[in-house]
């Protein structure tokens, strides 16, 4: 790490990486259903300087080892599978972060974080969803969004986009299926 202002960007760097964190659906519905365990807040918070670890000894990192570290942790730490499409979109805002830190642009970082905080929840303004939705939508995502959830919210999918959850599993899990976004799904591994 170089000396000086670059302290201040990898300052920077660590706090849009757990912005993103933050922001991520399916880290939050692990957190919040214990999946980690009983200290799963504190995984959570360690999750943020493991990646921001992870790509300073990493300085050309591809977007598929991104999402394979993402996934990895979430399945060692929070027993998680991420099946929601929600890994390649977080991992690609960690990866521009990091371009922007590379690239000694505080301005473009801070502006990143605070764009994500301010949608927080909302890691879907990729073609990912909106490919499901009609092009006209775009611009109107966020409202699609909200009826999305309250369309979907008792565990019933109104358009089988959603696989619905094993009953054998937890059943607070219904609930908590579809949050935020509409398209979460997270799983527990058997």
């Amino acid at each position: 790490m170089m000396a000086g202002a670059s302290g201040d960007l990898w300052a920077l760097f660590g706090a849009g990486v757990r912005a993103a964190l933050e922001a991520w659906p399916a880290l939050q519905i692990a957190v919040e259903n214990g999946f980690g365990g009983v200290h799963s807040q504190e995984k959570a918070e360690w999750l943020g300087d493991a990646v921001q670890e992870y790509f300073s000894r990493n300085a050309d990192l591809e977007l598929d080892e991104v999402e394979d570290f993402l996934g990895e942790l979430m399945t060692n730490e929070f027993d998680t599978v991420v099946e929601d499409g929600s890994l390649p979109q977080v991992s690609q805002q960690l990866q521009t972060m990091f371009h922007h830190f590379q690239r000694g642009d505080g301005a473009a970082l801070r502006e990143m974080a605070s764009h994500i905080t301010q949608r927080k929840c909302r890691v879907t303004a990729t073609a990912l969803t909106t490919a499901r939705e009609t092009d006209e939508d775009e611009d109107d995502a966020d409202s699609m969004e909200e009826m999305e959830v309250t369309a979907t919210n008792g565990g019933a999918t109104t358009d089988g986009v959603c696989p619905q959850p094993e009953p054998s599993d937890l059943d607070s899990q219904k609930e908590e299926d579809i949050v935020e976004d509409g398209w979460t799904i997270v799983r527990r591994k058997k």
